[in-house]
């Protein structure tokens, strides 16, 4: 049997008869998370472009306006060592996919965890965190794979079929992007796009398509890719290691790279340092992605504010509500941010290197008139070794959803979002609640 025969036996089979409660509860959080964020990107101008592009009428163009629409909204989960961030594909792809086909609540939910399994064990299988930085952009090159095997469960196929379409999908992916900028960036049209692939994968496998079914085994990887798959990581032990239990909440909206920095200034400030006192920050990060956050901010680049470890801590130190809003983009710095943007300073830091993919930390060395303090942080909360529970996962979508929608909507779709992965739980009602409030933030 190959590697893409036993991954669509998992794809349909996986998780039968049913989740266990932990997995279950995993599903549901990363479920209202992945919402929250799909949500909060209906208000930004990025998403209200992607409202306003008309890419069709069947179901599989609402699957990737559903995908463009959470995955850019960048307060959406992330796995680590893996380097994808499955909710904001998996979970709006298996909303949409299951409401078009009258799927239940349980069904939902087997579906969105195997979708987790699919895009973050392929991501680490190829090395995600760092063919990153090669260009290769690993939720953009796994998101075919793991829709195909989200639609291939909710439309009931064998795994025979599966097999199929996860092997069509790997052909119809594409790696990146390119280094895109500007205020309504393709990279979110193209994410979506990869989204439909995958529906159009598993409907194709549906039809009799087949695919090569070596896809992995084989020279295709190392001859496109130059990347060996790691089988290990694939396939071992798959019912046995959900990946929905190792995928990392984010606690507020920013790059995943910038959070470990900023965290350790939280603390830093919390043990009584004032702003005042600090003359000079030196941040230490691992070298691969100290490139991405070592930079300025320009105005009207929403990705730039997103990605500046600088920025992000200065706005942090200065207003730390700020730092859940999806929009985040301003027309110029206030003097107080770009003044404490000025004193901070990115070095690698070779030791860090050793954690990295499965951690992403950093050592903050503060300076002060009375000394120099130092705080070494490897996980933010959220992260599986500070995991959120339900209580967290509600507070993170009422401060992104309430101020949106009002508190009664917010609080009718969270309960749905809690409810709807029980057995008889219905998508499709949810679907449409949470496409209405979409449309109406956009409107």
């Amino acid at each position: 049997m190959t590697l893409l025969e036993r991954l669509g036996v998992h794809a349909v089979s996986g998780y039968r008869p049913g989740l266990a409660g932990t997995v279950l509860e995993e599903a549901r959080l990363h479920l209202a998370d992945s919402v929250g964020a799909w949500i909060a990107a209906g208000a930004i101008d990025e998403g209200r472009a992607l409202r306003r592009f008309d890419s069709g009428t069947a179901f599989s163009a609402r699957v990737a306006l559903n995908c463009a629409l959470a995955r850019l909204s960048e307060v959406d989960d992330v796995h680590l060592a893996s380097g994808t961030t499955p909710g904001g594909i998996v979970v709006p792809a298996a909303l949409t996919v299951g409401a078009a086909f009258g799927a239940r609540g349980a069904d939902l939910a087997a579906a969105i965890a195997v979708g987790y399994d699919l895009m973050t064990r392929l991501g680490a299988a190829l090395g995600g965190p760092t063919i990153l930085y090669r260009g290769i952009w690993p939720t953009y090159l796994t998101a075919p794979f793991a829709v195909a095997g989200v639609t291939a469960r909710l439309l009931g196929l064998d795994g025979g079929r599966a097999a199929h379409a996860l092997a069509i999908a790997l052909a119809f992916a594409s790696p990146g992007v390119g280094r895109q900028s500007g205020a309504s960036m393709s990279r979110w049209l193209a994410v979506g796009e990869a989204a439909r692939r995958g529906v159009a994968a598993a409907l194709s496998a549906q039809a009799g398509f087949t695919g090569d079914l070596n896809l992995i085994e084989g020279d295709f990887f190392p001859g496109v890719y130059h990347a060996l798959p790691d089988v290990g990581a694939l396939a071992e032990a798959l019912d046995e290691r959900p990946s929905l239990a190792e995928t990392s909440f984010k606690p507020w909206c920013a790059a995943k790279q910038t959070m470990a920095p900023v965290q350790a200034l939280r603390e830093i400030i919390g043990e009584g340092v004032p702003l005042v006192e600090m003359t000079k920050l030196t941040v230490g990060v691992p070298f691969p992605y100290l490139k991405m956050i070592d930079h300025g901010v320009a105005p009207g680049e929403r990705s730039s504010f997103l990605t500046s470890v600088s920025f992000q801590m200065a706005q942090f130190a200065f207003d730390p509500n700020a730092s859940i809003n999806p929009r985040q983009t301003r027309d110029a710095l206030p003097p107080e941010l770009a003044q404490f943007m000025a004193k901070i300073s990115v070095a690698p830091d070779q030791d860090l290197l050793r954690h990295f993919p499965q951690s992403w930390p950093a050592l903050l060395a503060v300076e002060t008139s009375r000394g120099r303090r130092e705080k070494l942080v490897f996980h933010v909360p959220g992260d599986p070794e500070r995991p959120f529970d339900r209580l967290q996962v509600a507070a993170k979508f009422w401060r992104l959803v309430k101020p949106l929608i009002g508190e009664p909507q917010t609080d009718e779709l969270l309960a749905l979002c809690f409810s709807v992965v029980e057995e008889e739980g219905k998508p499709a009602v949810l679907l449409e609640a949470v496409e209405r409030a979409v449309s109406a933030l956009a409107a």
